[in-house]
């Protein structure tokens, strides 16, 4: 069976792949499947946002899809990012470069460094009612990368997950998916597909 992953953003399809690769499924990307459409995440919710994505991209092609819908929460910026994440500050055609040094610089006079990541995975399936997965990890902001930015995940290379003494980037695949907010909410529908369509 094939399944596709509903993103063009190679740093989000491949940190979903390190937890799907090892099910008995084809898992194909947007870009894999030659999809240039898009459509608008106009939800106030990250489950209203990965509902939408599965399910226009469910009926564009028919497949079972996954679809992710990720921010962050910044305590000293409450309201500011959230479901708008990327599109917030330096904006959505920003490199990820200028998008994470907006966001630095507008850091810079914050005291509080705290933040969470939240995640929500949803999975359409033709004929089936949509289902989401939600994953939470708390920790503070660094004021600069600690390491290379990935592609398509810039904050990952500022922010320190709680108890850990690496930023995001900087971990093992391994364990950045046992603690990340991604990590977990794919993990549960990772083991909902195993158990339900395997």
């Amino acid at each position: 069976m094939k399944i596709l992953i509903a993103t063009h953003n190679f740093g989000k399809f491949k940190e979903l792949m390190e937890v799907l690769e090892e099910l008995p499924f084809k898992f194909a990307s947007l870009n894999d499947e030659k999809i240039e459409e898009d459509v608008e995440e106009n939800g106030e919710t990250y489950e209203a946002n990965a509902i939408i994505k599965a399910e226009f991209f469910g009926r564009l092609t028919g497949l079972p899809t996954i679809a992710d819908d990720s921010g962050i929460h910044v305590d000293a910026l409450e309201g500011e990012l959230g479901v708008k994440t990327r599109r917030w500050g330096a904006g959505g055609q920003a490199t990820d470069e200028e998008w994470l040094n907006f966001f630095l610089s507008r850091m810079q006079r914050e005291e509080n460094k705290q933040a969470e990541f939240i995640s929500v995975v949803a999975l359409c399936r033709p004929g089936e009612e949509t289902i989401t997965f939600r994953g939470e990890c708390r920790g503070i902001i660094l004021p600069t990368p600690q390491v290379d930015l990935e592609p398509g995940i810039p904050l990952s290379a500022v922010f320190l997950p709680e108890g850990k003494d690496k930023v995001f980037s900087a971990l093992s695949k391994h364990e950045k998916n046992e603690i990340s907010h991604r990590g977990k909410a794919i993990k549960q529908c990772h083991d909902y597909l195993l158990k339900n369509l395997t």
